[in-house]
């Protein structure tokens, strides 16, 4: 409900899960600390993700087919933007070392030949959330794991080496 209206109610928000609001007000004290609680449980399931797609010692495709499919699964999960909460230093930090564990997962797969060199710098950074975002949302028929093949197939015949 606060995906698709920041704005929306707590007593909307009790409502719709079966309870009264007096059961969210004794979880949380306001709206601001529900909405942490939120952030919270995403911020740590992407860094969950993250380390069970073992970005740095499994094989890159591996790796790459796991942290989309979590990803995903995330997104659809929680699909609230973390960016609300990027004032506060704590949430940036670790958010800022989830993106520098991928960028340090793409330059691997780069090294590595997976990813074509030559791409404008940041583009391989800028355009897998893109498409991990856009499957989370046009491809909620499919199951998590098939939305991911289609992205990381995507992404690698758009990124990967070019075709001899």
């Amino acid at each position: 409900m606060l995906a698709a209206d920041p704005g929306v109610s707590v007593a909307s928000i009790a409502a719709e899960a079966g309870v009264d609001r007096r059961t969210v007000y004794r979880r949380f004290a306001n709206r601001e600390e529900l909405l942490a609680a939120i952030h919270e449980a995403r911020l740590s399931a992407i860094e969950q993700a993250i380390a069970d797609a073992r970005l740095r010692e499994a094989p890159v495709a591996v790796a790459l087919h796991r942290y989309v499919e979590n990803i995903i699964v995330i997104n659809r999960t929680w699909p609230v933007d973390l960016a609300r909460m990027l004032a506060d230093g704590e949430v940036r930090r670790r958010r800022d070392a989830c993106i520098a564990e991928v960028d340090v997962f793409l330059r691997r797969a780069a090294e590595e030949g997976v990813l074509r060199r030559g791409r404008p710098p940041g583009w391989a950074q800028s355009l897998l959330p893109e498409l991990v975002n856009l499957a989370a949302q046009q491809l909620a028929h499919m199951s998590a794991g098939q939305a991911a093949d289609v992205v990381v197939d995507t992404y690698l015949r758009g990124m990967g080496p070019q075709a001899t």
